[in-house]
């Protein structure tokens, strides 16, 4: 079933049931539950990349520091940090970094084998970038030549895949050169957006090459501390604004959650009576287990109750930082919303190691109880249901949301769709501040239980990483086997504030 250009921008709205697409049953929820109720104000950190503090569907929900005065150099609330208004940067001045495994070959990180392993996932990523990286100049020089073709051949310059029917094809060339560019613009619309689509790919590729897998490549020296070292502090600055427009990710994810739902601009977030706290974290490449501990304490230390992780990695050579802290969020009744990755792997299986995650100490249960990790769906009920690159496990995701093509803010005033699992976890992130905006007797755990129990489980069987050959039951792909649904779960939430309901 094909959407309407509104159903796309908001398929995550919509029902299941009414509209036949698994959105959150948002609308419903907002129309037959919440009505015109005033919630309590809930602080939402998006741990991220630097964000768009100005953007204009924004602006009016971040999260303001009152005890800090702005600009003036000094730590006025005395919480270790200088000017942080919005938030913190934790990367300063530096964007551009390695994969961990590339840091970990460069600095000689860990034993022998811990490096033998880094050098294996290094050697094959670096082997299939560089060969995508060749099949796309390759790809993008016959576009250009079969574009000049078929331009003198239809004697316009712009045209359709149904203009190429009216070429009758008479010789192999111009066969080959209409089956490429048939199948090229199933794709996109016009040839121009395929061009740009495949230079932003080569352009994604060259970062990855020119940054992400360089050896010798050292994004931290613009920062000046040691990562490595957790007892280094002092660095980044107050400041967690995104220093160039394509570090977009956070502000995407910020328009989930909370943009302004009353302004008639853009898009209507999740969750209305949130304020954003904008902690940058994540690079343009993998994250630092210390910037992301940190990170995480910052955000409990001035108010988070919701903290939305949308990053992950392979490697963790100082995860126990990571774990300490997510233990300390825990203590001061902090949910931490996790994406479960892009990888469409089983992160059941110890081959997948996915950081960061709750369930390292013993395999197959969690040392906290406060993490949330969420796998990614599309608007299409039916075997096509579970993106093609969420990750997904029975033991180690707990919950579905949608996460595909999800229409949200970009830098600069802007709007575009993005897919991951990076989408689904604001999506969880916006319900669950609902939750805790109405119901604020609830704590971080009785709203992770509330989430996961009051899903829909469909009975269905899905197709698992866009390989036809793998077709499980959905329910097997999470711990709840549920998709979320925010009309079952303000309902259950109020039965469970009124010990109407145990969870």
């Amino acid at each position: 079933m094909d959407l309407t250009d509104e159903e796309k921008k908001n398929w995550f709205h919509l029902d299941l049931l009414k509209d036949t697409i698994p959105g959150l049953s948002l609308n419903r929820a907002y129309l037959e539950i919440i009505k015109n109720k005033k919630g309590a104000p809930v602080t939402v950190a998006v741990l991220d990349s630097g964000m768009d503090l100005e953007h204009e569907d924004l602006i009016d929900v971040l999260w303001s520091n009152f005890k800090e005065i702005q600009g003036n150099g000094i730590d006025n609330d005395n919480n270790g940090y200088v000017d942080d208004i919005h938030g913190y940067n934790f990367l300063g001045e530096s964007y551009h970094e390695q994969e961990e495994y590339s840091r970990i070959l460069r600095l000689g990180i860990g034993d022998e084998f811990f490096q033998q392993k880094a050098k294996a996932a290094h050697e094959k990523e670096l082997e299939e970038i560089t060969e995508g990286s060749m099949q796309m100049q390759g790809m993008v020089f016959f576009l250009e030549e079969a574009d000049k073709f078929i331009v003198r051949e239809l004697g316009k310059s712009t045209y359709e895949a149904a203009d190429l029917n009216k070429i009758e094809p008479d010789n192999e060339m111009t066969e080959q050169i209409l089956f490429f560019l048939k199948e090229m613009l199933s794709y996109g619309d016009n040839i121009e957006d395929l061009k740009e689509m495949i230079a932003e790919g080569i352009t994604q590729m060259d970062s990855r090459l020119n940054y992400h897998l360089k050896i010798d490549f050292d994004g931290r020296e613009k920062v000046g501390d040691d990562p490595y070292d957790i007892t280094d502090l002092g660095y980044g600055n107050g400041n967690p604004k995104n220093l160039v427009k394509d570090e977009s990710h956070a502000t995407h994810v910020a328009g989930i959650i909370a943009a302004k739902r009353d302004n008639s601009l853009g898009i209507k977030g999740v969750a209305e009576n949130v304020t954003i706290m904008s902690i940058r974290a994540v690079p343009d490449g993998d994250e630092y287990d210390k910037d992301i501990a940190l990170g995480i304490r910052y955000a409990v230390d001035n108010g988070a109750k919701i903290i939305n992780a949308s990053f992950g990695k392979s490697f963790s050579p100082n995860a126990e930082w990571v774990y300490d802290a997510l233990k300390y969020a825990a203590s001061k009744d902090v949910l931490f919303v996790l994406a479960a990755g892009n990888d469409g792997d089983d992160l059941d299986d110890p081959n997948n190691p996915n950081f960061p995650n709750d369930h390292q100490f013993i395999k197959g249960r969690e040392f906290v109880d406060n993490v949330i990790t969420v796998g990614a769906l599309t608007p299409y009920f039916g075997e096509d249901l579970v993106a093609v690159f969420s990750n997904y496990g029975s033991m180690n995701v707990d919950v579905f949301a949608p996460g595909d093509d999800i229409y949200s803010t970009m830098p600069e005033n802007e709007y575009e769709f993005q897919g991951g699992t990076s989408m689904a976890a604001p999506m969880v992130s916006g319900l669950a501040a609902l939750i805790r905006s109405h119901y604020p007797q609830l704590s971080a755990v009785h709203v992770k239980k509330i989430i996961m129990e009051s899903g829909i489980k469909p009975k269905l069987k899905v197709m698992v990483a866009g390989d036809p050959e793998n077709v499980l039951p959905f329910e097997q792909l999470s711990k709840s086997g549920k998709m979320i649904n925010a009309y079952n779960a303000l309902i259950m939430a109020e039965k469970v504030s009124r010990g109407k309901v145990k969870i």
